[in-house]
């Protein structure tokens, strides 16, 4: 922590924190913060495209450590950035996870879990059916390892290895920092199995790393150009009242999670689906009073990434075929999104796994305005609370 600290990082960060006029709601601002927010936690972890000794010491070796699958109880958004990591954690090192709903969890047979290790992931590290979890993984002899926003939560003592973000306090109920804070720790969590297992080579992880280290600069010349873009756009869909949000493979929780924000900020009915689930049932709910948010990036580079993208164009081509009003999130000229979606916010040209660090932003913003064009408190939303402290 001392290391910290000491970071130019940390200092900006505290700067910023003390100066709120600027927005006109703590959510809009948090949005803000995270260019910054990221590069603090990154440089905790960290340095020059490697990982610093201390602070990942404890996570390599609970990595290691495990012997059969991880197990991933969290709720909300939390448990969306799960699901991102069990895509990472399996697609790079072969560690089998299985993502579950805290509140679940703690009601599932120890016969089927009886070699796992558990990552909880909490944004205050106090969330009542997390902490549960938690709690149960422990008693039951499992090892945890605990992704928190507060370093002395009660989670974060009591797991057997904390790896904590770095997002500062997070005024707002809906999460926005800590979510893309979340997605970079379990980002880094994956590539230590992968370098611990050698599943990656050295210089794998180095560029991967890199290319996390270099993100934080494009967010910010980034995001007034999406607030921009959304300001525009939101009043369109003015009187809408539902959407549906789809995204493939590592996309499919940040279409998750844009459903959730304009769920929980603006009191919209809004779901996410896995991209090729839509026409098995969905698609009924498609009309011009229900548009579908599409994620159509593409990382080039990447053969995967580009028969996904594919796909997704294809449905693009079936839903206008249809009628459907499309909001869609894509690359930079891509032209022939553009030719297809009614609205796009485009994203710059990254890596697949860094992709949906970018992509979730835009959905916040989009979130943001839609509320706020609604009259409703955004940072406040009716019947919710920052930290759920009892079941």
């Amino acid at each position: 922590m001392i290391e910290y600290m000491k970071n130019n990082h940390y200092w900006s960060f505290m700067r910023l924190q003390e100066n709120p006029v600027s927005f006109d709601h703590w959510m809009l601002k948090e949005i803000y913060e995270q260019p910054e927010t990221l590069a603090v936690t990154l440089a905790h972890y960290v340095k020059n495209g490697a990982f610093r000794a201390t602070p990942n010491v404890g996570a390599r070796q609970w990595l290691l450590q495990t012997k059969g699958e991880i197990v991933i109880a969290a709720s909300g958004s939390s448990r969306h950035a799960g699901i991102f990591a069990e895509l990472m954690i399996e697609d790079l090192s072969g560690i089998a996870v299985d993502v579950e709903y805290a509140s679940e969890y703690c009601y599932r047979s120890e016969k089927s879990l009886k070699n796992a290790s558990v990552l909880v992931i909490s944004q205050s590290g106090e969330t009542a059916d997390t902490l549960a979890a938690m709690r149960k993984a422990t008693t039951s002899g499992h090892r945890t390892l605990a992704v928190t926003n507060v370093p002395d939560s009660t989670m974060a003592s009591e797991a057997t290895v904390s790896y904590p973000i770095f997002a500062g306090r997070e005024r707002a109920i809906p999460a926005t920092k800590s979510f893309t804070a979340q997605l970079l720790v379990l980002h880094l969590l994956a590539l230590l199995a992968a370098e611990a297992r050698g599943t990656l080579s050295e210089q794998e992880v180095r560029t991967s790393l890199q290319n996390l280290e270099a993100l934080p600069a494009l967010l910010t010349e980034r995001l007034p150009l999406w607030d921009a873009a959304v300001r525009a756009i939101a009043p369109k869909f003015r009187s809408t009242k539902s959407f549906l949000f789809l995204g493939r493979g590592l996309h499919y929780p940040i279409a998750r999670e844009g459903a959730l924000k304009l769920k929980e900020s603006s009191y919209l009915h809004a779901e996410g689906y896995p991209s090729g689930e839509l026409k098995h049932g969905p698609n009924a709910l498609v009309s011009e009073g229900t548009p579908v948010v599409m994620i159509a990036t593409v990382d080039r580079a990447d053969a995967d990434s580009v028969l996904r993208y594919e796909k997704v164009v294809q449905l693009m081509q079936d839903m206008r075929r249809q009628g459907a009003t499309i909001l869609c999130v894509a690359n930079d000229g891509d032209t022939a999104v553009q030719a297809l979606a009614n609205h796009v916010l485009f994203v710059p040209a990254l890596t697949e796994s860094v992709l949906p660090l970018a992509e979730v932003i835009p959905f916040q913003i989009f979130s943001y305005f839609m509320a706020v064009q609604a009259g409703i408190d955004v940072d406040s939303p009716r019947n919710l609370t920052k930290a759920v402290l009892a079941e």
